[in-house]
């Protein structure tokens, strides 16, 4: 083909239409579309932009390709599409493979040879990569959630983060028992079974967060992404989860440190999102939560000597927020013995090096002075041991 023949049928994509958004797309179609006294700059352009992904072209165009959430994808959720958009997938398939095996002078006849030429695989096979990743859909995703596997909310819009907590469960001693029902619960969810929503509730510093995010790390290659919610966003998630619904990964909606006032506006949204069983709303999502607070409500004594009629009714109401998460999960103050194991295990993870008698009684006078023993209060200790601080 000719530079025009691959423009216009690089401009003919309809299931891959997103791909042209893409800044490797768009570097390549200023190249094919440039006048022949700007060629050489427009090409040297697409190169740079390739070359800081590789010097393939075959493998960046493919992975473009396995990674973009297209209009088969979105419309079938990986299954079949109809008669109509699976021809038309096959067809750019072929076009997108001819193009992704095409050289430099292939695709640009008469660049310039100052220019360096960028490598291909010339066997690579486009169609069987993509029924691949297709059928891996439910675990490997599509588009930002093939590429991340943790979210914030902004504006009602997912946006990726980008270098989330490494935190992995390993790394968490001291609380495998409290865990295993978070765990067995997010494999239920995994495998499409009925899920509760989950609060962690308990002490400051026993590792409620790190645990969501430690599953969230572990069973990201399964299918798992985390999405975080901030309070003030709830009234956000009905619409969030409708979009979800359809899609073939598994959720977590993550809502950290959560407590309300009396009159807080959005205890009412977060009652209406839990009401009812997770599976009767969206299959795909969980909600898990975090909070010091047993009943996530504040209540002060003037809350049960004011002047409510039906003081009786109203604290109820308050305290049926919290029963709405199926599971509960308690994460208390860890008592001398376990504070002790975990100081171990840290010890251990850490490469640090002294008696265990000695690590203990610093390890308790270090937690008296921090105000009370915690795993967070232990890794602190830990961290400040490794890194030769005096303690």
């Amino acid at each position: 083909m000719q530079r025009m023949e691959w423009l216009a049928r690089l401009d003919a994509l309809v299931v891959f239409r997103n791909l042209l958004d893409t800044a490797l797309l768009r570097a390549l179609r200023a190249a094919l579309a440039a006048e022949e006294c700007d060629l050489g700059g427009t090409v040297a352009a697409f190169e740079a932009v390739l070359f800081a992904r590789g010097t393939n072209w075959t493998d960046a165009l493919l992975d473009a390709v396995l990674e973009d959430e297209n209009l088969c994808l979105r419309t079938a959720a990986g299954g079949d599409a109809g008669p109509v958009l699976e021809k038309a997938l096959t067809g750019e398939l072929d076009f997108l493979q001819a193009l992704g095996r095409a050289s430099l002078d292939d695709l640009c006849h008469g660049a310039p040879d100052y220019l360096p030429r960028w490598e291909t695989t010339p066997d690579a096979d486009f169609h069987a990569a993509y029924a691949a990743r297709r059928a891996a859909v439910g675990q490997k995703g599509y588009g930002i959630f093939a590429r991340h596997h943790v979210f914030t909310l902004e504006d009602g819009h997912l946006v990726p983060v980008r270098y989330p907590d490494p935190q992995r469960l390993s790394e968490l001693p001291g609380y495998e028992r409290e865990r295993e029902k978070v765990i067995a619960n997010t494999r239920a969810l995994l495998e499409g079974k009925p899920t509760n929503n989950v609060l962690l509730y308990g002490d400051a510093g026993t590792g409620k967060s790190s645990t969501v995010k430690a599953i969230a790390n572990e069973f990201a290659p399964d299918g798992l992404r985390l999405i975080e919610v901030k309070k003030n966003q709830l009234y956000q998630i009905p619409a969030l989860m409708d979009d979800l619904a359809k899609n073939p990964l598994k959720f977590i909606l993550f809502i950290d440190d959560l407590s309300f006032t009396a009159n807080d506006d959005n205890f009412a949204a977060l009652k209406a999102i839990l009401e009812g069983s997770v599976g009767g709303r969206s299959h795909n999502v969980a909600v898990y939560a975090t909070s010091n607070r047993r009943h996530l409500v504040k209540e002060s004594m003037s809350d049960r000597s004011g002047d409510d009629l039906h003081a009786s009714d109203t604290r109820q109401e308050l305290m049926s927020l919290a029963a709405r998460f199926g599971l509960t999960v308690t994460f208390q103050q860890p008592d001398k013995e376990r504070f002790d194991t975990i100081l171990l295990e840290l010890a251990r993870q850490y490469g640090v090096q002294m008696p265990s008698d000695q690590l203990f009684i610093k390890g308790s006078a270090f937690a008296l002075r921090a105000g009370g023993r915690s795993p967070r209060v232990a890794k602190q200790f830990i961290e400040m041991l490794a890194g030769g601080v005096k303690v």
